[in-house]
């Protein structure tokens, strides 16, 4: 299919950091992997406070309208589709703005502050008959797609318990710099908003839905060197401290409809880990792993020995979800971001077809509710039933 075949979509960025160079980046890469879409996105709009940053993306990536204001994206009768980067305290005035201006909009997690601020997006879309999708990437991986099927198959029998861990040391540096996401004003709950929400996301894809949660969190690093400008996951600055109002660590206990028991748990500050994101799943007829360092590969004992069961690596190929549109064999590796790649496809064929194909706002509002949920149960030190 040629480009004077597909209906054109005009495409605007809200934020240039990191991943809206991502997403950006997807677009321009999705027909290459996806050329079955009968759209094609084309780089209209990008808008970024940092001075410099919108015409720098307007260079490299060929936006044609660099702005500094995001409501001139929503003004623009060009732009199609949305994607929204900008930090999380922005998106519900964002997601909304962008939604009743009759926009798509892809928009990145948590979805802003609390379940409210989803449930105010959620709503949005809805009422302007849009089509809105949500940046939970990691359920994406073939092999994520694969444990899913294997859960769903009964192939580990009845679940018994599951671990859903997403541990980083983006923050474990004392002297990282205390940027918005240590504020609770404009970073929400901290690690549960940043990191705990893939494993939340991921913990219902692959496991379905929860009854009830108790959880514990805390703060290690009270206080933090206040930073000046633009500052990202990882740039460390000295001077005057002040303090992080937010949580570096959660961990919580879920009990599933199905009865089975589930630790979720997220750091930010844990030391001599970087990204070091998965599951495991136990069943009464056997058990998987997954691990996002080994992207590609899924481990798997579903022999029924129940004792001495031996796991085996499997390397996941062309028949295991999108991972044909990458790469023609099994342990040819997929990256980070070919996740996006494959989110942007199901997004444009959401958009195309106008009906959703991936992850939604009803996912996000149903992370953000279990996030609340830990934060209320951390906070009365009990239970808490969803």
């Amino acid at each position: 299919m040629t480009d004077t075949n597909r209906r054109p979509l005009g495409v605007g960025v809200a934020g240039m950091g990191w991943m809206g160079r991502v997403h950006t980046m997807a677009y321009t890469r999705v027909l290459h992997h996806f050329p079955e879409l009968p759209v094609v996105p084309r780089l209209v709009a990008v808008a970024d406070q940092v001075p410099g940053r919108p015409e720098e993306a307007a260079a490299q990536f060929g936006f044609t309208t660099p702005v500094s204001d995001w409501r001139e994206i929503a003004a623009n009768p060009e732009v199609d589709v949305v994607s929204i980067a900008a930090p999380n305290f922005l998106h519900r005035e964002i997601g909304v703005a962008m939604a009743e201006a009759g926009k798509h909009i892809w928009i990145e997690k948590p979805v802003g502050l609390t379940s409210e601020d989803a449930r105010a997006v959620a709503a949005a879309v809805r009422a302007a008959g849009v089509q809105g999708a949500v940046g939970f990437n990691y359920r994406n991986a073939p092999a994520v797609e694969a444990a899913k099927k294997m859960v769903d198959d009964g192939e580990l029998g009845t679940i018994t318990h599951a671990r859903f861990r997403f541990f980083s040391d983006y923050a474990a540096h004392p002297d990282g710099a205390l940027s918005w996401r240590y504020e609770r004003a404009r970073g929400g709950s901290g690690v549960l908003g940043d990191i705990a929400g893939h494993a939340a996301d991921l913990a219902y894809y692959v496991l379905g839905e929860f009854e009830s949660i108790v959880a514990d969190t805390a703060i290690f690093i009270p206080e933090r060197p206040k930073g000046t400008g633009a500052v990202g996951h990882v740039r460390a600055t000295g001077g005057e401290r002040g303090p992080v109002e937010n949580e570096d660590y959660v961990g919580a206990l879920a009990r599933s409809h199905s009865g089975a028991r589930v630790v979720l748990e997220a750091s930010r500050i844990a030391v001599g880990d970087q990204n070091a994101y998965g599951f495991e799943v136990h069943g009464t007829r056997g058990s998987l792993a997954w691990d996002f360092r080994r992207m590609n590969e899924l481990q798997v004992g579903t022999d029924g020995l129940h004792q001495d069961q031996p796991m085996s690596t499997l390397y996941v190929g062309p028949a295991h979800g999108d991972f044909g549109a990458f790469q023609p064999g099994a342990a040819n590796a997929m990256g980070m971001d070919d996740l996006k790649v494959i989110e942007c496809a199901r997004f444009l064929r959401s958009v195309s077809e106008n009906r959703p194909y991936g992850t939604t706002l009803a996912d996000a509002v149903r992370s953000a509710t279990l996030l609340d949920a830990m934060v209320e149960s951390a906070a009365k030190r009990a239970w808490v039933t969803l």
